[in-house]
């Protein structure tokens, strides 16, 4: 699972995930790609299971990248633990997505068996998602 090596500080504040994301939007590496649509968290163990997933799918052919990394430590107190008494212990770590972020990113593999791979990680995102591939891209900005 992913979480960093070390952070300055051990806990953060929750923080918000208004409007819509600028950095991370374009295909970078590959020609295929999975970009969210919904604001959210995922955690490690999400974009992990997503990355079994495709990489299973297409059997160890091709390369994937993954462009979110997940840097935000969530505490949670004990259960029955009286109000106060400070904040909680980390417990997990989430990657903090925007819509339009680029989450994967795939090359080496025909467009069907990309978009199966694909599909099978939103599968396991608890975020709606959409497909997108560099040929799709090139023509909407011939037309324009």
């Amino acid at each position: 699972m992913l979480l960093p090596k070390r952070t300055k500080y051990r806990k953060q504040m929750r923080g918000r995930m208004t409007g819509i994301e600028t950095r991370g939007v374009a295909l970078e590496f590959g020609s295929y790609a999975l970009v969210t649509l919904d604001p959210g968290w995922l955690t490690s163990r999400q974009i992990e299971a997503a990355r079994r997933a495709m990489t299973r799918s297409i059997k160890r052919g091709g390369k994937i990248w993954i462009r979110i990394f997940p840097d935000k430590p969530v505490t949670k107190k004990a259960a029955e633990t009286r109000m106060g008494s400070g904040k909680g212990n980390p417990e997990f770590w989430v990657a903090v997505v925007k819509p339009n972020r680029v989450l994967f990113e795939m090359d080496g593999v025909n467009l069907e068996l990309a978009q199966k791979a694909l599909s099978l990680a939103a599968q396991k995102l608890p975020l709606r998602t959409k497909i997108i591939h560099k040929a799709e891209l090139r023509e909407a900005q011939n037309e324009n």
